[in-house]
């Protein structure tokens, strides 16, 4: 598991196996994303400082490779692809743009696409899972969705649609694994068909809304969630959890109210199942790879883990932050 600290140069590593370590990466100003690729073997960073920079993590060691310069304004996140379609790398920045750089030989790397008809923010960038295709989901504050697909010609063709009044903070795909699969009584999808490409979303009207991909129809509201019970100020972030066949769906969502919600679909209803209440607002949120784990990344610069008990109850098994991370690096 990997999360990464934003008030100052720093980002900081916690695993399963109570490993912890706080490195300085020297972006000149707040770090705002930080993501590993489909191994864990490289490392993106985000920054105010409108740079982008890789690591070559092993261990406990990191290496710096380089410095992806080219945004005008604080990046906001990166996103890789997954390695079957090569070591891309998404970014996207308050100033109005999204990149696409490519590893095009050992540590050299090129900016093999770029789009900069926004116009307000782009807040979200997300790749897709192997099994739907190459395919980059962007969320912008002007409240639309931007969907990016490479094409056999080499270009990537793009769409869109709006989603949130407001603003877009973050999208998220479902997983390429179908719900149920691993049932007895699951009817297979046909080996010749796509699988169905659903989307989540979230954004400045304190909305979670999933969206499902149409052949006739291009991208379709499917529900918005009931609000009654949801989050009474911004979601900030949104993550669908991995599947592995399990006869639900499951995502997470946090918001600017200092809660996280977790949502759950079976049997094609959705409803929330938890409500985790915290003292500051809440920034981020991830799944662990297995779906069973989540991180929650707080405005007090701590992040806290998550895992759902036997009575269907969320329960905190660990709070980490750099003062502990330093620590646990010096013993």
């Amino acid at each position: 598991l990997f999360f990464y600290k934003s008030d100052d140069q720093k980002v900081l590593f916690f695993n399963m196996a109570a490993m912890t370590m706080a490195f300085e990466t020297h972006h000149e100003d707040m770090i705002h994303d930080a993501q590993l690729d489909y191994y864990g073997k490289y490392l993106a960073t985000a920054s105010s400082d409108c740079l982008v920079k890789v690591f070559h993590i092993q261990g406990d060691t990191h290496t710096h490779l380089v410095d992806l310069v080219g945004h005008d304004g604080p990046v906001w996140q990166v996103a890789w692809s997954h390695p079957k379609f090569g070591k891309l790398l998404a970014s996207c920045s308050y100033a109005k743009q999204v990149f696409i750089w490519k590893e095009v030989a050992e540590n050299q790397w090129s900016k093999c696409y770029e789009d900069r008809s926004f116009e307000a923010s782009v807040n979200s960038v997300c790749f897709a899972p192997h099994e739907f295709g190459c395919i980059l989901a962007v969320g912008c504050a002007d409240g639309f969705v931007s969907i990016y697909t490479y094409q056999d010609s080499g270009n990537w063709e793009k769409s869109r649609f709006s989603a949130h009044s407001g603003g877009v903070n973050a999208v998220s795909w479902c997983p390429g694994v179908q719900s149920g699969a691993i049932l007895p009584n699951q009817q297979a999808q046909p080996s010749d068909s796509e699988p169905i490409k659903r989307l989540a979303s979230g954004g400045c009207d304190n909305q979670l809304r999933i969206w499902r991909l149409s052949v006739l129809n291009g991208w379709q509201e499917e529900k918005t969630m009931d609000n009654s019970n949801g989050h009474t100020d911004w979601i900030r972030d949104v993550a669908w959890a991995p599947s592995l066949g399990l006869p639900t769906n499951t995502i997470a969502t946090c918001s600017e109210d200092k809660t996280v919600k977790i949502w759950m679909e079976e049997n094609g209803l959705w409803k929330i199942t938890t409500t985790l209440n915290f003292d500051h607002k809440v920034w981020s949120v991830s799944w662990s790879v297995m779906g069973n784990i989540l991180a929650v990344s707080r405005g007090d610069n701590k992040v806290s883990l998550w895992k759902e008990s036997i009575d269907g109850k969320f329960v905190n098994l660990s709070e980490i932050d750099e003062q502990t991370a330093k620590q646990k690096n010096v013993e």
